[in-house]
């Protein structure tokens, strides 16, 4: 499918509509758009939610999961079974 678009003077083109609702693109969607090669490429973006963890919170999960000597001892004993 080939179009042609008008860019306004603010930089700014409208994709038309079949093209929108083929790709699931909506009105405040996000899009890449990419140089490739000389081409522009344009593609639908998925915004993700990102969590974002304190230093404190992951001390606190590594100190939780840290083995005691108990199970280090017996860890090593059984990949020390394991080797051939």
């Amino acid at each position: 499918m080939r179009e042609t678009v008008i860019v306004s003077n603010r930089g700014q083109l409208t994709l038309p509509v079949g093209l929108r609702k083929r790709f699931g693109i909506q009105s405040g969607g996000p899009v890449i758009i990419e140089d490739r090669n000389g081409e522009i490429v344009l593609k639908p973006a998925v915004v993700m939610e990102v969590e974002i963890f304190s230093d404190e919170q992951i001390a606190a999960w590594d100190s939780a999961d840290r083995l005691d000597d108990g199970e280090r001892v017996a860890l090593k004993l059984r990949l020390a079974a394991r080797k051939p």
